[in-house]
C-alpha cells in the first residue's frame, strides 16, 4: 500500500472508530427514552464526494425523510439523518409501537423521527468531540418530507458552499431480526475536515 492509500484507510479506521462509538451511544439513549433495549448494528462508515450523496439513498428523485441539522463550533458542517419512507413507517411501527398511517405523517410522528434523528446526530457529534476535543454544537433539528435532491439543495441554499466530502454512517436498527436502516451523513464546511484530522493528529497530506 503506497503512503497516501495508507493514510486514508488510517483516516477512515479513525472515523470508524468515532462511528462505533456513536452508534453505541445512540442506542443507549434511544434505550432509555423508549424504556426498552434498542439493537444497532455496527454501522458502515465510508467517505464520499458530496454529488454522489443522493445516489445512496435511491437518487436526487427518491422522496426520504430528512431530519437536518447545523453543526456550529470549531468544525462547522451540516448533518442529515436521511431515511425512506418504507423504513420511517416500519421505524415507527416497530421501535415506537405507534399505529402508523400507509399515507401521510401526523405531528406526533413526525416529533417522534425529529427526536430519533437528533439523539442520532447528538451522539455521532459528542464523539467525534469527545475524540477531537473540538467543540462542536447542533443546532435545533429540522425536518422535512421531499426529494433527496430538493433536501440538499436546501442544505446549499441555507449555509451556501458545503465541503466536497460528507461522511457517511450507515446506521441499522435491529428490531425482530428485521433490519431497518438510515443514513446519517456529516458534510464539513470546506476546512473542517482538516481541523478535525489536525485535531486528531492525523496528517492531512
Amino acid at each position: 500500500m503506497n503512503p497516501l492509500n495508507r493514510l486514508e484507510a488510517f483516516k477512515l479506521d479513525v472515523l470508524k472508530e468515532v462511528g462505533n462509538i456513536g452508534a453505541g451511544n445512540a442506542a443507549t439513549a434511544l434505550s432509555r427514552l423508549l424504556d426498552k433495549p434498542v439493537d444497532m448494528k455496527v454501522p458502515t462508515v465510508s467517505l464520499l464526494p458530496f454529488e454522489q450523496i443522493a445516489d445512496k439513498v435511491g437518487g436526487f428523485e427518491q422522496v426520504v425523510i430528512a431530519v437536518f441539522l447545523r453543526v456550529e463550533g470549531d468544525a462547522p458542517g451540516n448533518m442529515f439523518f436521511l431515511i425512506d419512507e418504507e423504513s420511517a413507517k416500519k421505524l415507527l411501527r416497530n421501535l415506537l409501537a405507534m399505529d402508523v398511517q400507509d399515507e401521510g405523517y401526523s405531528e406526533m410522528e413526525f416529533s417522534a423521527l425529529s427526536e430519533i434523528g437528533n439523539i442520532l446526530a447528538g451522539s455521532y457529534l459528542s464523539s467525534l468531540a469527545d475524540f477531537t476535543r473540538l467543540y462542536l454544537s447542533p443546532t435545533v433539528p429540522a425536518i422535512a418530507v421531499d426529494m433527496a435532491g430538493a433536501i440538499l439543495s436546501y442544505g446549499l441554499v441555507q449555509y451556501g458552499d458545503m465541503g466536497d466530502s460528507a461522511l457517511l454512517i450507515d446506521t441499522t436498527f435491529l428490531e425482530d431480526k428485521e433490519a431497518l436502516a438510515g443514513r446519517f451523513f456529516l458534510i464539513p464546511d470546506p476546512e473542517s475536515f482538516e481541523r478535525i484530522f489536525n485535531a486528531l493528529g492525523v496528517p492531512t497530506e
